[in-house]
């Protein structure tokens, strides 16, 4: 890889838009003070990345771009591209043309491009980094640090090494792998932090699933158990029922011919009836009533007569009492007496007797009253009495004549009945035949009713298994019409005979029933609400949990391979820098002698309390280093000396030009072990006198065989050495403008 040009466009006092072009191996910028000339220098330092606008002479964002003259007024931004051959690919980009660009705007927003990309700025330190130049910026050198890798700190100084020796790639890889391990960590964290938060729900999704499977495998038994019983008992009410019709069929047939039987012979009896009992019926019928009407006629002349006989003995009594009593008049006279008597006691005392009086007053009158009928019935008494003896007389004889009547009409009555008797015989033959069929057709209705009984049963037995088959689907669905394909075999896998089915103890499918009957509530009492749902969230949930775990087993495993990755990548760094510092101490060593005739100087490694004790502050600019713990924790490089003809040892004793040499011997070490694309050197021949300015030039020959080199100089010695001059004036506008000069068309020039 190697410089093509460069393009600064509103850079500092490159106000207009100027490019410098690089052929040759050394390309020197010249020029007046104050033209400009380090501004090139400072816009290979911006392009490729520089943070610390102090190492750009500027205080702020907007110090780095043309701020305007009366001629020309000032720019908006600044910006610096920079071509690069990379047809031997040493930027990690297929592309055989590299252009790398920068801006930064007047608000300090900057952007970069590559290949007219926009990237970051990782991006392009990670692709330069590969290539050799690192952000220590050993291989750009501004005026006024000419010493710099002297007056730089013990870090800085490694960091400077590190860079030139290429490690900073693996710098940037273990920064970034300690970058990604925190990362790793941290989410190692959340991982597990979202796992706990999750194992709560998921133990209670995990439950209820348990209970769902548990309360499926009891309906998987309950889905078999009823499936056996339905189609068992689908089966026996099939045999039940044609066994049934078969047996119903013969009595029904048979009850049918006696009931025409029936209706046959009780036409028969009453046909026989009515031939041969007719008339003994009607004769039975009038002797019975003759019988009945004498015996009414005796009974009312009996009555009749029982009245007579009582008045006769009634008037007889009469007739004795009146021979011995008082006569009436007398009676009569002595009740009149007795009722006078009687008023006079109640009116003398009637405070003490008046019930008493008041009845024997009644009787008086009643006395009296009897008295005064008797007096006036007496002469027809014994009239009375001669009628009713005529009467009695008459009625004797009545009932006599009676009593034969009724002794003839009884004999007659007697005499039909016998003959009605007598007739009913000719048809009892008949009746006993109809009692018979009667009899047997009772027993055939008897029959006919057990079956119809059974039958009745039956259908019970079939509504309630409809009604099972209903109640189940509700809990099995579509599961519960299973039976009807069911094939029914036997515990060695035979199938069950129909026989087997029919005769099976009822008492077995009843418990076959009530096990089904215990499933089926354990199943709705077990039953989860919203199944599918839980089932699925468990589901999920359960593959998010194992999602997690085996994304913490995974980021465990790059956690581990982060950590071996920075384990090896350190060991790397360690093996690689010990071989680099006693390559660059070496050549460190050898340009020394060659600048200075002579000495010694070495390169150390000091300890980190060492490096701390001896260490100026730091620049913020050293904060974007990558590595930046891993260079604080390995600790610094020492500079060791040894001047020819001097016992001077300590840098501090060293003058100024001795401190520059020092210094270029060190940075050309660097280069010279891992040679950079290319040098930017900016005056640092300033303080050399003629006899080092050639020693200067020499070595500036020698590096230029490895590196492109781009010298800011007013040394006539090492312009000597350059294949392109350019020179930088700067014009009344106080812009800066540039000239270029090829010395090898200069030399064909003059030799024509």
């Amino acid at each position: 890889m190697r410089l093509k040009s460069i393009e600064l466009s509103g850079f500092k006092s490159f106000a207009k838009k100027t490019e410098l072009a690089f052929e040759t191996a050394v390309t020197a910028v010249v020029g007046p003070n104050g033209s400009g000339k380090s501004n090139v220098a400072e816009s290979f330092r911006f392009v490729l990345g520089e943070q610390s606008i102090k190492s750009l002479r500027g205080k702020r964002g907007e110090d780095l771009i043309w701020n305007g003259s009366n001629a020309v007024p000032r720019a908006g931004r600044a910006a610096v591209k920079l071509v690069l051959d990379n047809a031997d690919r040493s930027l990690a980009l297929d592309f055989d043309e590299v252009i790398l660009e920068r801006v930064v705007h007047r608000d300090g927003a900057n952007e970069y491009r590559l290949n007219s990309a926009p990237v970051r700025l990782r991006d392009i330190s990670e692709l330069l980094a590969k290539a050799g130049i690192g952000a220590s910026g050993h291989h750009i050198i501004s005026q006024g640090e000419a010493d710099r890798a002297l007056s730089a700190s013990p870090r800085e100084r490694r960091a400077m090494l590190e860079d030139a020796l290429g490690l900073t790639q693996f710098l940037y890889k273990r920064e970034e792998a300690e970058k990604k391990l925190q990362k790793t960590a941290e989410h190692m964290r959340e991982v597990e932090s979202l796992r706990r938060e999750l194992a709560p729900h998921l133990n209670f999704l995990n439950k209820q699933a348990k209970k769902i499977e548990d309360t499926e495998k009891v309906r998987e038994e309950l889905q078999a158990v009823c499936t056996e019983y339905f189609a068992r008992e689908q089966k026996y009410i099939a045999l039940a029922g044609a066994v049934l019709a078969r047996e119903r069929a013969a009595p029904v047939r048979e009850k049918m011919d006696l009931d025409a039987l029936v209706v046959r012979l009780r036409l028969e009896v009453q046909a026989a009836g009515a031939k041969n009992g007719t008339a003994a019926a009607a004769d039975v019928a009038r002797a019975e009533g003759d019988y009945t009407q004498i015996r009414q006629e005796r009974e009312q002349l009996m009555r009749d007569f029982g009245r007579l006989e009582g008045a006769l003995s009634a008037s007889e009594a009469l007739k004795r009492t009146e021979k011995g009593s008082v006569p009436a008049s007398e009676a009569l006279s002595l009740g009149e007496q007795m009722t006078a008597t009687l008023e006079k006691m109640r009116v003398a005392d009637e405070s003490t007797i008046h019930t008493l009086f008041e009845e024997a007053v009644r009787l008086a009158h009643k006395l009296v009253e009897r008295a005064a009928q008797e007096m006036g019935t007496g002469a027809d008494e014994a009239a009375r009495r001669g009628a009713l003896v005529e009467k009695m007389r008459a009625a004797e004889e009545a009932l006599r004549v009676m009593r034969s009547r009724e002794e003839v009409a009884g004999a007659a009555l007697t005499q039909a009945r016998r003959r009605m008797d007598a007739e009913k015989d000719a048809g009892r033959e008949a009746e006993k035949k109809l009692f018979e069929v009667l009899s047997r057709r009772n027993e055939l209705e008897a029959a006919v009713a057990r079956t119809q009984a059974r039958a009745e049963e039956l259908e019970r037995d079939a509504g309630d298994l409809r009604e099972d088959v209903r109640a189940a689907a509700i809990v099995l669905g579509r599961g519960a019409f299973a039976y009807e394909t069911h094939a029914l075999v036997d515990a060695n896998g035979a199938p069950v005979s129909d026989d087997a089915i029919l005769h099976e103890a009822r008492q077995s499918q009843q418990e076959r029933r009530r096990r089904m009957e215990r499933l089926k509530i354990r199943v709705e009492e077990s039953r989860v609400a919203n199944t599918a749902e839980i089932l699925k969230e468990q589901r999920d949930m359960r593959e998010r949990d194992e999602f997690l775990e085996r994304e913490l087993r995974d980021v465990q495993q790059t956690a581990e391979s982060l950590r071996a990755l920075i384990v090896d990548v350190t060991h790397t760094l360690h093996e690689k820098f010990d071989a680099g510092l006693r390559s660059v101490s070496a050549e460190f060593d050898a340009f020394f002698k060659e600048v200075f005739g002579g000495g010694e100087a070495s390169l150390s490694i000091i300890s980190k309390s060492e490096a701390a004790d001896g260490e100026r502050e730091e620049e913020a600019s050293a904060d974007v280093r990558p590595g930046r713990a891993a260079v604080e924790e390995a600790g610094g490089i020492e500079v060791s000396i040894s001047l020819p003809h001097k016992r001077v040892k300590s840098l501090a004793m060293l003058s100024g030009g001795e401190r520059a040499l020092t210094s270029i011997a060190l940075i050309f070490a660097l280069s010279h072990i891992n040679p950079p694309p290319f040098l930017i050197l900016d005056e640092t021949d300033a303080a050399l006198d003629e006899a080092n300015a050639r020693r200067y030039g020499n070595v500036i020959a020698h590096l230029a065989q490895r590196s492109q080199l781009i010298v800011v100089t007013h040394n006539r010695e090492t312009m000597s050495h350059a294949g392109v001059l350019y020179g930088v004036t700067m014009g009344a506008d106080g812009t800066s403008k540039v000239l270029s000069v090829k010395f090898e068309e200069a030399v064909a020039e003059v030799g024509k």
